[in-house]
């Protein structure tokens, strides 16, 4: 059963064992279903007489069929009239997303690095359901997955205010979870995000290696897919890469579609920079849009921010945009931003920590200690940094990404096991940031 209509078609059988075909075109003839939510079936006839008997002489049929369907106790409400209108406008109140503003497939520039899953978010957007599903969008952070996201999010609202649509972070949905348990509320919790039309979650590697969330997302999954509708998923590296993901997710996440997005070329930069001049109304010089692309090469949103601040210097002091200007601006964010430590800082703090020499690491020593170093230091390196495992594994005298791979898994395992381990970590880092914000 795939759709609303199929529904009350066999709801009607039900009705016609019990009716003459001149008492169902009676009742029944005008009467639609307008929407399966929260465990209650809506209904839209068209006066309140009809309203009253189809709830007073059929409910119970009615709500006993849904319970043959899908095993589960629902409530009916036979809206009448104009009734409609305002249940409408409560349903497009509640499927607002958040930040929404900007987030369209207009305003995403589509260039080499993207053009894939640029398509796949398209067509989920005209089919969702049918297209890709799920459709898994991955890269690193900044490149344009959450805008992709809210962009499938904001096509399909317009076209059908309608439409159920639940958008949460992998953590928020832990931290629901949570506090469902905790107030005893995780029956509206489930409902809440597994009667939906189009469900949206980003940054889903949040969740890997938390057991109860993971179980919990595994049956919300497979209700929504079960159900036949769409699911679209971000994350900062693909299922595979997530040694304490559940198989069960994993494959599943992998049954769909996978898209990667990779850091945007020069000539995409170029053209991300230009738009977000345009909507801003900021007019640069083809210098100015060149010396931005070549220093910032990897992050969407530090283009974004350079844009920024640019409009406010032109807003605010009326200043003439100069390249001295922008080295400035590009100089602050640099100093501002999340910095990301240099693979030798990394090896340096590691091999600190453990005793050792950054060469032993590096080296092709096996023993007990060195291994332990050299394992930690990869684990860090994959989530501090950009690093693909190809790039990782050159730092180690071109060990290859599978050996990359395994490292980083042993360490996650480790970290699971025992608070140790997760100390280990906590202290490198610590150590790592400090060192790294002196530089």
């Amino acid at each position: 059963m795939n759709s609303l209509q199929e529904l009350w078609e066999e709801i009607l059988k039900v009705l016609s064992r019990q009716l003459t075909p001149t008492a169902i075109n009676a009742w029944f003839s005008d009467c639609k279903v307008v929407a399966l939510e929260d465990c209650r079936l809506i209904l839209h006839t068209s006066t309140n007489f009809k309203r009253d008997i189809i709830t007073q002489r059929y409910g119970e049929t009615i709500r006993a069929a849904l319970y043959d369907l899908f095993s589960s106790d629902f409530e009916l409400l036979v809206l009448a009239g104009d009734e409609i209108n305002d249940f409408e406008a409560g349903v497009r109140e509640e499927n607002s997303l958040p930040e929404m503003e900007g987030y369209t497939f207009d305003h995403f520039i589509v260039g080499n690095s993207n053009k894939f899953a640029h398509a796949a978010a398209v067509a989920v957007a005209d089919k969702p359901g049918k297209a890709y599903n799920p459709l898994f969008i991955y890269g690193n952070s900044g490149l344009g997955k959450t805008h992709l996201l809210l962009a499938i999010g904001q096509a399909i609202h317009a076209r059908d205010p309608k439409q159920r649509i639940a958008y949460i972070k992998g953590d928020e949905f832990t931290n629901q979870m949570v506090k469902a348990i905790r107030e005893g509320t995780a029956e509206e919790f489930r409902t809440k995000y597994r009667n939906v039309d189009l469900f949206l979650v980003d940054d889903i590697q949040f969740i890997a290696g938390k057991q109860s969330t993971q179980e919990e997302f595994f049956h919300t999954f497979n209700n929504i897919y079960e159900a036949g509708h769409q699911i679209v998923i971000t994350s900062d590296r693909p299922p595979i890469e997530m040694s304490t993901l559940d198989d069960r997710l994993r494959t599943r996440f992998e049954g769909g579609l996978m898209a990667s997005i990779q850091p945007p070329d020069l000539e995409t930069r170029m053209a991300i920079i230009r738009n977000k001049a345009a909507h801003l109304g900021l007019i640069l010089s083809d210098e100015a849009v060149v010396f931005i692309a070549s220093n910032i090469t990897s992050n969407i949103r530090q283009l974004e921010g350079v844009i920024k601040r640019l409009t406010a210097y032109k807003e605010i002091l009326n200043d003439v945009i100069t390249i001295d200007m922008i080295r400035k601006i590009i100089d602050d964010i640099a100093r501002t931003g999340p910095e990301i430590p240099k693979p030798e800082l990394i090896i340096q703090e590691t091999a600190k920590y453990y005793s050792l020499k950054p060469e032993d690491l590096r080296g092709q020593s096996r023993s007990k200690n060195t291994a332990m170093a050299r394992q930690v230091s990869m684990y860090l390196m994959r989530h501090l940094t950009n690093l693909s495992l190809k790039d990782i594994g050159e730092q180690y005298e071109g060990r290859n990404h599978a050996t990359v791979l395994s490292s980083i898994r042993k360490v996650e395992d480790l970290m699971q096991k025992n608070s140790e381990m997760s100390g280990v970590i906590r202290d490198i880092t610590s150590n790592i940031t400090s060192k790294n914000s002196n530089l």
